[in-house]
């Protein structure tokens, strides 16, 4: 397919079996070209069965699909003899040179080894679905005729993608460049206050294509397991995302406050985990993510307002806040599959239910009370409460931790 026999709008499927690795891939694509009509799958099998039903423009498969793997969708394909020969970029974890020159003959329009070259990914797609030249602009989607405000967050709660970003990220990512690598440890430093890549990177380590071994309930183990490549991918393709920074003054503002008080008691956690001799690191994560379902919220807001709905910044914002900002929480670290260890741990900061609770769930809960006192507030009432006495702490203690 040659540059003047590009569609006015291109059909492009994607097959991918690991969801944040396809989620990454749909938004390179969509950067490039945002009116694309894309079809998403997670095996070879479906492939085929799209394939043989859609005249797609473009074809992206991983050759590590399960079931029908993606060197015999693409060989597949071959054997129809479609002239011109349909553009299929095959992806694969695989760069030794047997593997190269197994998939050559079949005539990949691209083969490309994971974890990916952003870059030369968008260079490849910018060849494949653009005149030379070519911009595309997509407009906003308006809404619907009579919705409200209710009804439009009811629906976006189980398609919310998350936060809004709190970090630069590329300031974050260029600090952490070395000459020769990409330094994790630089780079967990930089990021590690970010609620969203924290949640989005946990989930990645978790999900079927990195599962090995223990859940990864840190920032720090999912950086380790996902490695800098992928890493730094997924850290980047957050970025493409629609409203990845809150731009509405007023809904910043909001925002932060609720940053602000997710890293107090994140930080709170982390102090008092020290001390009892805790995991500190993931206190520090169940703190610092106790807040995620109010800043999706936010972003959410800010998509209905850029898509021409009125907001009462005042009553409804914090309406929307007070009806919805739980349940978009809940429904992100179920979607997301967020260990059930550090979602426990997320709920004891909220409140402590019946029966026996384990110390760092007490030091959550402490933590957030901590975090919610005013300067005006005295820690006396919180030296007495039930979860100061299990957790053996008085008020000298507390008052030491305050100070800091």
């Amino acid at each position: 397919m040659s540059a003047v026999d590009l569609p006015a709008v291109p059909r492009v499927l994607i097959a991918e079996a690991d969801p944040w690795s396809l989620d990454l891939l749909k938004q390179v694509l969509l950067n490039v070209r945002c009116d694309a009509r894309l079809d998403l799958c997670a095996d070879g099998q479906q492939a085929l069965e799209l394939l043989a039903d859609v005249p797609y423009d473009l074809v992206i498969v991983d050759w590590e699909l399960p079931g029908v793997d993606g060197l015999n969708v693409l060989r597949n394909v071959r054997q129809r003899k479609r002239n011109p020969l349909l553009p299929f970029i095959l992806m694969s974890s695989r760069n030794d040179s047997a593997s190269v020159h197994e998939a050559l003959p079949l005539a990949p329009t691209a083969y490309l080894t994971k974890p990916l070259d952003m870059e030369n990914l968008t260079h490849r797609l910018e060849e494949l679905l653009l005149n030379v030249g070519e911009e595309v602009s997509c407009a906003i989607p308006v809404l619907a005729q009579g919705m409200t405000l209710s009804v439009y967050l009811e629906r976006r709660r189980e398609l919310a993608d998350g936060a809004p970003l709190m970090t630069d990220v590329q300031v974050a990512v260029k600090r952490s460049l070395t000459p020769q690598r990409l330094d994790l440890t630089r780079l967990e430093a930089e990021i590690r206050t970010d609620p969203q890549i924290t949640a989005v990177l946990i989930a990645a380590a978790n999900s079927a294509g990195h599962h090995l071994g223990a859940a990864v309930q840190t920032l720090s183990q999912a950086l380790h397991r996902l490695g800098t490549g992928q890493s730094m991918n997924l850290i980047l393709g957050l970025t493409l995302k629609r409203s990845a920074r809150l731009s509405d003054p007023f809904l910043a503002d909001y925002a932060e406050r609720y940053w602000e008080l997710s890293l107090h008691t994140a930080e709170y956690a982390r102090t008092l985990a020290r001390l009892l001799d805790l995991d500190q690191e993931r206190c520090y994560c169940a703190g610092l993510l106790h807040r995620l379902g109010d800043l999706a919220l936010l972003k959410c807001l800010q998509e209905w307002k850029q898509a021409g709905g009125e907001l009462d910044e005042w009553e409804e914002v914090g309406d929307a806040l007070a009806e919805f900002g739980a349940a978009y929480g809940s429904a992100l670290r179920t979607r997301w599959r967020l260990p059930l260890e550090l979602r426990e741990l997320i709920a004891a900061v909220y409140q402590l239910g019946g029966g026996v609770y384990s110390r760092e769930a007490l030091v959550m809960n402490m933590a957030a009370q901590l975090a919610r006192l005013t300067e005006h507030e005295g820690i006396e009432a919180l030296a007495r409460s039930r979860t100061a006495r299990l957790l053996k702490i008085g008020l000298p203690e507390l008052m030491r931790l305050r100070k800091k």
